[in-house]
């Protein structure tokens, strides 16, 4: 989980480096309004909640832009959590229960949830609603096995979060990151490979699902936070092959990516008993975050990569968000 702010920021920096170079793998922003959610620490890592429109200064690709609006670290978020419940969740549902409900628990009165369930299909259960009720029985009763529709489900929160409008907005996402039919791409495409070859073979940055999601979370300014399960991961098989542990190491890059270009953060669960405390952290860190929007003013959709910078008028202070965008 990254937590440190020193260490948090450095490897933005340094995903916006590798971002220059995926030119081929644009990611399409459809409007020059740019919406960002903002943490600030101090550099003890605590959060400071307190600071308005005054405090901040944005730059894009070193130019000063002209922040539009503002929302405090007290306004609502529009929130979709969205369970796994393959085959590979089996064992532990009521853990899964358990924690999504202190989830809701942490939350504030005003947030609005939706969930979603994912297996070999992918179910609405509940409706965006503020009625903790309704959120918890859709937990209770999230139910389902068979293969892993990982990305159709994030394109299903992301339609579902196109309907609330200027609401802040958030993804909390339970997986292991295998996603089936990626997956199966994976193993296509390394059967073609040299085997000395396949454990660098995948590039996980090139994902055109992975690309396609980054997209509509750029265009609504959706910041996502996976919970990543600890099931799947061949490294604890007796003798994995090359081509399983390159296969679950890609889809746990992907799911490191969709948090760090969106500005969230990837928590990942090394034991179960942990997933409850994970998920009361998320909801605790939504509540630290500021909303920012402006217009850019480079209005070129020229698809190159757009480095975003965000200052505070103290340096005690450290603010982190998403590192930028695509202009396309």
């Amino acid at each position: 989980m990254i937590r440190n702010s020193a260490i948090y920021l450095f490897v933005l920096v340094a995903f916006a480096g590798i971002a220059h170079a995926q030119d081929d793998d644009t990611i399409r922003v459809d409007s020059s309004i740019v919406r960002l959610n903002v943490g600030v620490v101090n550099r003890r890592g605590q959060p400071i909640t307190s600071l308005d429109r005054n405090s901040f200064s944005i730059y894009e690709d070193g130019v000063k832009q002209t922040i539009s609006r503002f929302e405090p670290t007290v306004a609502p978020f529009s929130v979709v959590m969205i369970l796994d419940m393959s085959g590979s969740t089996l064992g532990f549902r009521e853990t899964i229960r358990q924690s999504a409900s202190r989830f809701v628990d942490a939350l504030a009165p005003d947030d609005r949830v939706a969930v979603i369930e994912f297996y070999d299909k992918v179910n609405l259960r509940n409706d965006f609603t503020s009625d903790r009720k309704t959120i918890v029985n859709s937990i209770m009763v999230a139910n389902g096995r068979g293969k892993t529709q990982l990305y159709k489900a994030l394109d299903i929160a992301l339609d579902k979060l196109k309907g609330e409008g200027n609401r802040r907005k958030a993804i909390i996402v339970l997986t292991d990151g295998v996603d089936t039919a990626v997956r199966d791409e994976d193993r296509d495409f390394l059967e073609k490979i040299n085997e000395k070859d396949v454990p660098t073979a995948i590039k996980p940055e090139a994902s055109a699902n992975l690309n396609r999601v980054l997209s509509r979370t750029d265009q609504q300014g959706v910041t996502v936070f996976p919970l990543a399960l600890p099931t799947g991961d061949p490294g604890k098989l007796a003798d994995p092959t090359p081509m399983q542990v390159a296969m679950f190491t890609a889809a746990r890059k992907r799911l490191e990516i969709l948090a760090l270009r969106t500005g969230g953060s990837l928590n990942t669960i090394n034991r179960l008993e942990e997933m409850g405390r994970l998920y009361a952290a998320v909801a605790a860190e939504l509540r630290t975050l500021y909303t920012i929007e402006y217009q850019s003013t480079n209005d070129t959709r020229d698809g190159k990569w757009r480095e975003i910078k965000i200052d505070v008028n103290s340096p005690e202070l450290i603010a982190r968000t998403k590192p930028g965008y695509f202009a396309k």
